[in-house]
């Protein structure tokens, strides 16, 4: 029987991929002008990002408990093996409710066969690697083989961002009120990653085009054979962007493919309108 993949919205995958991969979708929740949706189901980022410039301030929250013990208990029914590959635990409390809820059902089916994964990725990060487990998944592969891909690109995963407006940002509190002032009056743009969960500034540019070619460089310096590579880039409704730097990244590199996706309206409530990220590997095997 095929492994069942399943992952949750903040990998940023389109809808579409879900439905023609047999992956099922455990979308996190936005909470927008006393509203409630479920990202990727029944919001669409742009009208997150719109909400944003016009100064309204979306929220999220983790994917619901309830919605975690349904899709469990249906696939143990099933008697279905299963992978779910979670967004990073330091960034929301999906990963460690679902291992709870996972925990309850084993009591009345001790055999289901569900590992839940720690990918402590983010965005298309993530998003990669489900990509990848969903293809193995599809060619039968073993799910000690899918497992063995996931958390191997779990470990090497890089993530390289930038974001339009360091407001969001110290909203977060990942930068501070000051930093993000002055950055917005000086056009300072920081490059940050995601170490162990976490993300961390690693540096500060000024003018969007030294941040690109920075960036550039970053990869150059980090990334291993990247000419053997599907390089992923995420945008928040910046498609423009997101295709300059796909023409950069395939001058300099020749990557076997670069995958452009949207961030979606939970990641996208966080880093504001404007953001790009880009994916790869620092290790091939």
């Amino acid at each position: 029987m095929q492994v069942k993949i399943l992952a949750d919205s903040a990998c940023d995958l389109p809808k579409s991929f879900y439905e023609e991969n047999n992956v099922t979708l455990l979308p996190l929740k936005v909470h927008l002008n006393g509203e409630e949706y479920e990202d990727v189901k029944n919001i669409d980022p742009k009208t997150v990002y719109d909400a944003i410039r016009n100064g309204s301030t979306p929220k999220t929250s983790q994917t619901s408990p309830l919605l975690f013990e349904e899709v469990f208990t249906q696939m143990a029914k099933r008697n279905e093996d299963g992978i779910y590959i979670a967004f990073s635990s330091e960034l929301s409390g999906t990963y460690s409710t679902a291992v709870m809820i996972l925990d309850q059902v084993k009591e009345k089916y001790p055999n289901f066969n569900l590992t839940i994964v720690d990918t402590k990725c983010a965005s298309l990060g993530v998003g990669l690697i489900v990509k990848e487990a969903a293809k193995l998944a599809m060619n039968n592969a073993s799910k000690q083989d899918i497992l063995n891909d996931v958390r191997f690109r779990s470990e090497h995963m890089e993530h390289l961002f930038t974001v339009e407006d360091l407001d969001y940002l110290a909203k977060g509190g990942r930068v501070s009120k000051a930093s993000a002032f002055l950055g917005g009056l000086l056009n300072i743009k920081p490059i940050l990653n995601v170490e162990d969960g976490k993300l961390v500034p690693i540096e500060k540019i000024r003018g969007k085009k030294k941040v690109l070619r920075r960036i550039i460089e970053i990869m150059s310096e980090r990334g291993a054979n990247m000419g053997e590579q599907t390089i992923g880039i995420s945008h928040a409704d910046n498609e423009e962007l997101a295709q300059e730097m796909r023409a950069m990244i395939e001058e300099e590199f020749q990557p076997k493919e670069v995958y452009i996706s949207n961030i979606g309206s939970a990641i996208g409530a966080h880093t504001g309108a404007g953001t790009i990220s880009i994916f790869f590997l620092n290790k091939l095997s």
